[in-house]
């Protein structure tokens, strides 16, 4: 019988490895890769310091245990899945990492291995280390359900995902609802991300139609599962099995192209378990891996985030999405839901097609004419029916119990008139319902699709419509370095009229808060679309007119676009709701309760809209009907807060003031005293004029974070009291405002990032009631310039400075805009010495102002007395240590850098590695270099070797395939000195071969143009001097043709992960590479006044360009 699905939650510790505070500076990386699309991180704070030692810390777990698996969740963590087991084999069918170990892997830091994370709406989640909502549940069939919630604070979007494990089911269903809160148009992606254990047996399972694979972006691709060409600058031409761990030596991400199948998953031959992932294709395309490699890069990541569980992979699966980047739109008040299952299984080998109920496995030997069918069941299926049939007979056709623990196989040979494709195996229960099929498909000839290509510039794109969807395309993708706004202005310049791309561009300016601007660009779209007739097609310029109207406070002008917006379906849902909203604030409640109720015939699942009719009914005196409403929508969202406290506001108004106050106890538990949730709770009740309705919302976190805040806690986010302020004066309480703008001011600020434009609208009431609060014109300034408005930023931030000139982060902010939108280098140094000058314990501000000396071309012997002065702040921050040991190597100080590198445990991010092991391999080369010219060639040797090996506390292990001509250069010069010819070959041979294309130095593993003259030499060294100067002749004419470029950066860059504030200029940095590289193949030739000549260039240019420096010294040396 059955068993009622067990639900609870415990507190447990786990060995952690601890993280660093937030930085409190606010972030703004404008031009930074993650993940293939944009990696600003604003208004989320970064960490980027993990602890070296680990603690036993205490973590809230909800378990779900039913007959056959037990679920372990880690709300404070994500909402992720920490332990997935299945209990029939005490098979761990997820990755479970037994110690919590951060590494820099997130969006904004801190990233975990191990268990199922949920990447929503980018990849990886932005809140991955941070807390969420959760609720749990016992529902009335005996499942039950760990329910989990959180906002967005990038876009305002929100998840609820429902975890149910029902009784007798070896599966985890996962419903997830994707709901758009704003009023605009969003873009988003669902991954879910489980990884698995791996070793030398483990195969990625993907379904038997993928027979190609893309890498992100679908910038390169694949044959799968045997790799036949090059994919990740690995050789897989002699035919590699990409789906074996085994055979991947270096960091590999693979996508399936396209797949007709609902699963994929992994097995581990060794164990003969595995995992698998079932959903409806139609919604659920993608289908991806990703592994570490099993190189010692690989291997050095897995010690960086475990310490005793070993390798994983991950196996990805994506809703709404098959690609990284590829991102879906959600229009507004939109929910999109799904389904998706994950469930472990066994004893079947590489699964062929799987359903939530059975998963097959049919092997043929075509030569033996031998088939074994495998099946494997999740639940108990008595007198299950099995049927392997060919053209003409039936091979197997039993009666059998299915379950978790009783597994069919059964091996036959098929007739000399079937072929394998002709065989067709059948899964139905008892009653003939089908479980599962699986047929093999007909040989036949698959087209490799085509590589994704970049986007060309506006002006080459010969049509407006050409240009509408690329901007659109890089809105949709959040692409990091391309701007819509460049698509969008070259087709104005074209056509002023096209009334997509005015729509398109208005709704930019919408985003950005340049609202009057972008109602003129809809007022033109509508003018183009009413050209002929008054009704258009499609209404959207009208509902985005509405919204911008309704923003400037313009509420007829609002409320009679929104009307006429609703002439066209596609946007009659968000138009009434937004009439309903206007209504409200008008006081029209009956009216505003109609236009509410017509919203939601059109979108039952507009939560807003359900928050606004159970507000209304409320209001309306209809209490009875406003509890069951509010109830009815808690059924479809548990975690909507705006029903839950109308729950509580009609409650108390009905009489039931007991049952009021659990109720707001749950939902004061479930919104985590977050300041976040309470304003988002706010901004809906203000939207629709219910001021003091968000005065008590907002009235009761400020009252008990004051009292926390007593107690040590952290202080009051100052929005809350700002918001707290807009609502009182917008209700008439002009005292009580004018409190709360006061404490607003006066509350610490760091972390008090704003970014919607709800905030901006009240930062700028706060800022014309009192043109002198300092704070409301920083955090305005942090907003503006969150949205590129970097003119407007500087402004109020001046006006910060003005008001407050003891504020050292106005002075940083400063200084970085000043640097990179006005290009005042003057102003930008003195700005940044200034905010240190205020605040000399800030190792963030202290580490920029060195990146700004090194900008500005400071001398590195003056750059590292600076540092020395500030050793405290140096030790704080790997960034800034790094920074240190370059200096000194700069400056000739080898021994010191090596002490330096020795006494330090590395955390590096990922995608930035190369910065520690790079001055690893400089230091040791340089002390060899000098060992070989005071003539100790053996010490020189002893320092090669140790050039050649990373230690682990570097963090990062080497890159297959890397690129060491110059150690193995200086091994054979070293070897030629001690009389060693034949050992000396050797090196000068190894140091010869390597990858001789020169190559743009964007990425910590191009080929350096230095690894090419090094060829080049030991080719001189071999005595083939044709060989040494083809590849001196390749920099050179490499360089010569180059030079000039215009550099852009990669249009398909994938990790860009520097926090760097300070923007390069990628031409110069480009004619430095260029110069560099004309420089070694001058030297290689034998031209070393050419050389030197074009490594003075370089240095110019680049005064901190080790390379130039060292080489120009063999230049100028006899």
């Amino acid at each position: 019988m059955e068993q009622q699905v067990k639900i609870w939650e415990e507190t447990v510790s786990i060995p952690t490895y601890g993280v660093g505070k937030p930085e409190r500076n606010p972030m703004f990386i404008e031009k930074r890769v993650y993940q293939g699309s944009s990696g600003r991180v604003y208004p989320h704070p970064v960490i980027d310091k993990i602890e070296n030692e680990k603690q036993l810390q205490p973590y809230k777990l909800v378990v779900l245990e039913n007959e056959y698996v037990r679920i372990e969740m880690m709300p404070e963590l994500g909402g992720r899945i920490y332990r997935a087991l299945d209990k029939t084999n005490d098979y761990d069918f997820v990755y479970y990492n037994k110690v919590i170990k951060p590494a820099l892997v997130g969006l904004a830091g801190p990233w975990i291995s191990g268990g199922i994370e949920f990447n929503w709406p980018q990849h990886h989640r932005p809140n991955t280390y941070g807390p969420v909502e959760y609720r749990l549940a016992e529902n009335k069939d005996g499942s039950a359900t760990v329910w989990v919630s959180e906002i967005d604070r990038m876009y305002g979007t929100k998840v609820t995902a429902g975890f149910t494990l029902y009784p007798g089911k070896a599966y985890l269903e996962i419903s997830a609802q994707l709901y758009n809160r704003t009023p605009q148009p969003q873009t988003f992606l669902w991954w879910a991300n489980p990884a698995v254990a791996v070793n030398e047996h483990t195969q990625s399972v993907f379904p038997p139609d993928v027979t190609a694979v893309f890498d992100h972006g679908k910038r390169d691709v694949s044959r799968f599962p045997i790799a036949t060409g090059t994919y990740y600058k690995m050789d897989y031409s002699a035919g590699v099995d990409i789906s074996r761990y085994r055979n991947i030596p270096v960091p590999t991400s693979y996508m399936a192209y396209k797949s007709d199948y609902n699963f994929v998953g992994g097995y581990d031959h060794g164990v003969q378990a595995g995992l698998l992932h079932v959903a409806n294709h139609h919604i659920s395309p993608g289908k991806k891996q990703w592994t570490w490699g099993n190189g010692e890069f690989g291997i050095a990541w897995d010690r960086n985030l475990t310490d005793e569980d070993g390798p994983y992979i991950e196996l990805m699966t994506g809703v709404y999405t098959d690609n990284q980047p590829d991102f879906s739109w959600l229009q507004p008040y939109e929910e999109k839901a799904f389904k998706q299952y994950f469930m472990p299984y066994k004893n079947i080998g590489v699964v062929k097609n799987a359903s939530i109920d059975a998963a097959v496995n049919l092997e043929v030997d075509e030569e033996a004419r031998e088939a074994v069918v495998y099946v494997y069941a999740t639940a108990v299926f008595e007198d299950a029916q099995i049927e392997l049939r060919g053209r003409g007979r039936s091979y197997i056709q039993e009666k059998v119990k299915l379950s978790p623990n009783d597994i069919f196989k059964s091996i036959v040979t098929w007739d000399e008139a079937d072929q394998a494709f002709d065989l067709l195996l059948s899964v139905r229960d008892s009653a003939g319902k089908l479980l599962i099929s699986y047929q093999p498909a007909k040989p036949s000839l698959e087209q490799i699709p085509d590589a994704a290509k970049p986007l060309e510039a506006p002006a080459a794109l010969k049509t407006n419509e050409q240009l509408y969807l690329a901007g659109l395309h890089l809105e949709q993708y959040r692409h990091a370095t391309f701007e819509p706004e460049a698509y969008y202005l070259e087709g104005l310049k074209r056509d002023a009229s096209d009334s997509r791309i005015n729509v398109a561009y208005g709704t930019l300016l919408l985003r950005q808060g340049k609202i009057q601007q972008a109602e003129g660009y809809f007022r033109t779209a509508i003018k183009s679309l009413t050209s002929r007739n008054p009704n258009p097609y499609d209404s959207e310029a009208l509902y985005q007119l509405g919204v911008a109207l309704k923003h400037q406070g313009k509420r007829e002008e609002a409320f009679a676009a929104f009307y006429k917006a609703t002439w066209s379906a596609a946007w009659q849902d968000a138009s009434y709701f937004s009439l309903a909203q206007i209504a409200c604030a008008e006081g029209a409640l009956a009216d505003a309760l109609e236009l509410v109720e017509r919203s939601i015939v059109r979108n039952a699942r507009n939560y807003k809209a359900r928050h606004l009719k159970a507000a209304l009914l409320r209001k309306l005196g209809r209490s009875d009907e406003a509890i069951a409403f509010a109830a009815e929508t808690l059924g479809l969202d548990v975690a909507d807060f705006g029903s839950a406290n109308e729950r509580c506001l009609a409650l108390a108004a009905g009489g039931q003031q007991q049952l009021a106050d659990q109720a707001r106890a749950e939902l004061q538990r479930l919104m985590r005293g977050d300041a976040h949730n309470y304003l988002n709770l706010a901004a809906d009740y203000i939207g629709s004029g219910l001021h003091e309705e968000a005065i008590a919302v907002l009235a009761c976190i400020v009252s008990s974070l004051e009292v926390a805040a007593a107690d040590g806690a952290a202080a009051v986010y100052p929005m809350l009291h700002y918001t707290l302020a807009y609502a009182y004066e917008q209700s008439g309480h002009t005292e009580a405002a004018a409190a709360s703008r006061q404490a607003a001011e006066a509350a610490a600020p760091h972390y008090c990032f704003p970014n919607s434009l709800f905030e901006l609208i009240v930062l700028e009431q706060a800022i014309a009631a009192n043109p002198h609060d300092a704070k409301a014109h920083y955090y305005l300034g942090n907003l503006l310039y969150d949205k590129k408005r970097h003119c407007d930023a500087i402004a109020h931030w001046e006006a910060s400075r003005a008001a407050e000139p003891n504020f050292a982060t106005v002075h940083r902010n400063l200084a970085l805009a000043y640097y990179n939108k006005r290009g005042d280098e003057a102003a930008a140094l003195e700005a940044l010495e200034l905010a240190f000058a205020l605040d000399q314990t800030d190792a963030r501000v202290c580490y920029e102002l060195d990146q700004l000396y090194k900008k500005l071309g400071h001398p590195a012997q003056q750059r590292l007395a600076k540092l020395e002065q500030q050793r405290t702040l140096v030790e704080l921050r790997d960034d800034l240590y790094i920074e240190y040991i370059t200096l000194l190597n700069a400056t000739g100080q080898h021994g010191q850098a090596v002490a330096a590198l020795a006494s330090r445990q590395f955390h590096p991010w990922e995608g930035g590695e190369g910065k520690v092991t790079g001055q690893h391999v400089f230091t040791h080369v340089e002390l060899a270099k000098q060992a070989l010219q005071q003539g100790n060639a053996s010490h020189a040797i002893q320092l090669l070797n140790m050039a050649l090996v990373y230690p682990e506390h570097y963090g990062e292990g080497k890159l297959h395939g890397a690129q060491e001509n110059n150690i193995y250069y200086y091994l054979g010069c070293a070897y030629e000195a001690l009389n060693d010819p034949l050992r000396a070959e050797d090196c000068f041979k190894q140091a010869s071969q390597g990858l001789e294309e020169p190559a743009s130095a964007l990425y910590y593993n191009d080929q350096p143009p230095d690894m090419i003259f090094y060829q080049g030499l030991s080719w001189l060294k071999l005595g083939n001097e044709p060989e040494a100067n083809r590849r001196f002749h390749k920099l050179l004419d490499y360089a010569e043709k180059h030079i000039f470029d215009r550099v852009e950066f990669d249009y398909f860059a994938v990790s860009l992960p520097d926090f760097l504030v300070f923007e390069d200029d990628l031409s110069k940095r480009n004619e430095i590479h260029c110069r560099y590289m004309m420089g070694l193949a001058l030297l290689g030739l034998g031209e070393r006044k050419q050389a030197a000549e074009q490594f003075g260039a370089a240095l110019q240019l680049d005064g901190n360009h080790s390379g130039a420096r060292i080489h120009s010294l063999l230049a100028l040396s006899n």
